[in-house]
């Protein structure tokens, strides 16, 4: 059965492929090479074979290069929406701190007007005490002048009318009477002067008490001004310190543990802001200088806040475009090609963008590390680290303290790495941790 479907198959093969000979022909012989049906048929089934793989091989290129091409064309896209939203951010968070600015400014121009208006308002009281002392001390004066007067007038009458049951008439005793007349005189005088100067401190406690009580009607328009001005500072205070906040539970971070951190570091004589102090004489805090001493501080927390979002890496360390090549977690290494943690981003850009610190800090090490290739590692405040890998070139040493966006150095490809990019990591207290956690914390603040 086999042979005979054998040479039915040749037989059809000769039909359409018969039997062909290739010559050969040299100077001294001729020979020639014999093509059979079944040689043909392998022939013409390899090519096929060849035609279709290649025909397959470059559509799947082609499919690859289009979708490559589309999805790079979309992280383009997002890109410039993202850089777009960051950049009105930050004109935002630029025009509310100027806002703030003009705002503090406009409340120590209030507060030393109202420390003015309340040292008048203590002085006119403390005068207002004083004449009214003196009042009582002279109506006490003068209602004992007075007493003495008629005790005088009494006295005088009373021997008057024992020298003229004795003698009978008045006129022997008239040195008596004219010394009398001249103590009468004297306290009159006394009394007219001291009724003059009563008058005079009457109409100046007229005048003190009007004083007073417009003094007092300034002093509340004053405080409705404060209270207005207070409110819109509140609000700004706010609107700086609830971001921030935010910014910090998103990444589960205490607020209070880093503040009182700050504060010991930030522990020198005079402090962020200085708490507002108007002497009393000894009597309560009034509400002015209480809320006053409230916004300050609300005022200092936000400084402190932001010092610790300066030492905090929350930005990026390239400004320009960029593409994420390789996220924070487990991948295939690009060299050896083996499954293992990746602790850090990888940011794609040309050969010699600028790279910037992501927070202040110090610098420990700028050289080369194995496979890192050029590296550079930054101390920050409560325990963090940066570290920029693979760079071309270095713009910082060791030991030289660095701000947040401050250029360290360029990117490059150097030591284990495939292309041009960065190697950002951050570690706390030595452990690795994504940093797109921190930059996107960060997304409506920075």
């Amino acid at each position: 059965m086999k042979p005979r479907l054998t040479r039915r198959l040749h037989v059809a093969a000769e039909k359409y492929l018969p039997e062909q000979r290739l010559y050969l022909r040299t100077d001294a012989s001729t020979r020639f090479l014999r093509l059979t049906p079944a040689t043909q048929m392998g022939l013409i089934l390899i090519s096929a074979l060849v035609f279709g793989w290649t025909v397959f091989a470059s559509s799947a290129f082609l499919v690859g290069k289009l979708t490559a091409t589309s999805d790079r064309h979309q992280a383009q896209i997002q890109q410039i929406e993202y850089e777009t939203r960051l950049n009105a951010l930050s004109a935002e968070r630029d025009k509310r701190a100027l806002e703030a600015q003009k705002a503090q400014e406009r409340f120590y121009v209030a507060l030393e007007q109202i420390s003015a208006q309340q040292s008048a308002l203590l002085a006119s009281e403390d005068r207002r005490i004083e004449l009214e002392t003196g009042i009582e001390v002279i109506q006490r004066t003068l209602r004992k002048a007075m007493k003495e007067r008629d005790g005088a007038q009494r006295q005088s009458d009373k021997l008057l009318a024992e020298l003229q049951s004795v003698t009978g008439t008045a006129s022997t005793a008239s040195g008596a009477a004219e010394a009398v007349e001249a103590t009468l005189d004297y306290l009159n005088e006394a009394l007219a002067a001291t009724v003059t100067e009563r008058d005079g401190m009457v109409k100046e406690t007229a005048r003190m008490t009007s004083r007073v009580a417009d003094l007092r009607h300034q002093a509340k328009l004053t405080r409705e001004r404060n209270e207005r001005i207070f409110s819109r500072l509140e609000g700004a205070v706010e609107v700086s310190i609830s971001p921030l906040e935010k910014m910090f539970e998103q990444l589960g971070l205490s607020t209070d543990k880093l503040l009182e951190d700050v504060k010991a570091g930030y522990s020198g004589i005079g402090g962020p802001l200085t708490p507002l102090a108007v002497s009393t004489k000894g009597r309560p805090e009034d509400p002015t200088s209480f809320k006053a001493n409230q916004l300050l501080n609300e005022m200092d927390k936000v400084n402190m806040l932001r010092i610790l979002a300066e030492s905090t890496p929350f930005a990026i360390p390239i400004r320009s475009s960029y593409r994420l090549t390789s996220s924070y977690g487990p991948r295939r290494h690009p060299v050896t090609g083996k499954y293992k943690m990746h602790d850090a981003v990888d940011m794609a850009a040309p050969l010699g963008t600028p790279i910037y610190a992501t927070a202040n800090g110090l610098v420990t090490f700028a050289g080369w590390a194995g496979g890192y290739g050029r590296l550079i590692k930054i101390r920050h405040p409560n325990g963090y680290e940066t570290r920029y890998a693979h760079l071309s070139k270095f713009r910082v040493k060791k030991g030289q303290r660095v701000s947040r966006g401050d250029r360290i150095g360029d990117m490059g490809s150097s030591g284990r790495s495939t292309g041009s990019h960065v190697h950002y990591e951050i570690r706390i207290g030595g452990k690795s941790v994504n940093p797109m956690k921190y930059v996107k914390a960060a997304r409506n603040v920075f």
